[in-house]
């Protein structure tokens, strides 16, 4: 199924100049780039993200990190794309990610992971309304 997903390339891998990088690893698996954007994003903006983790002892810092430069954020599309997104991003903490994922390659903790993905269809359509400011469809057929 054919579905559109959104990842942010988050501060860490900017400064590291990786965007070229990261992105060719999401075309080499059949996602394309629809829609993409740099900025620094507004605090309320991050907070929305992260409402779900805003009870978490990490939830302060990770807000601060996320608003601290810039992010490249990206509306992909293709077969499955959530998941695959997932795949390609690896674990969450860097050290337990696979080899030649994002995260073993381009993280460096746990916060410092190098992107964020959406982890579900529907976290994907509220993250694209969100970040992209309209009511992105995130199944297509």
């Amino acid at each position: 199924m054919k579905e559109s997903t959104l990842v942010i390339i988050k501060p860490d891998a900017v400064k590291k100049q990786k965007i070229g990088a990261i992105l060719s690893l999401y075309e080499a698996h059949g996602l394309v780039l629809e829609e993409a954007y740099m900025c620094v994003p507004e605090q309320d903006l991050v907070e929305k993200h992260y409402e779900a983790h805003k009870d978490k002892s990490f939830y302060a810092s990770l807000i601060r990190f996320m608003t601290s430069d810039r992010v490249f954020v990206m509306k992909l599309t293709g077969e499955n794309a959530v998941e695959v997104v997932r795949e390609i991003n690896g674990a969450t903490d860097p050290a337990k990610a696979r080899v030649c994922t994002i995260r073993y390659l381009y993280g460096d903790s746990v916060q410092l992971n190098a992107v964020h993905g959406s982890s579900s269809l529907e976290e994907a359509r509220e993250e694209l309304a969100l970040w992209f400011g309209k009511d992105e469809a995130a199944e297509e057929e």
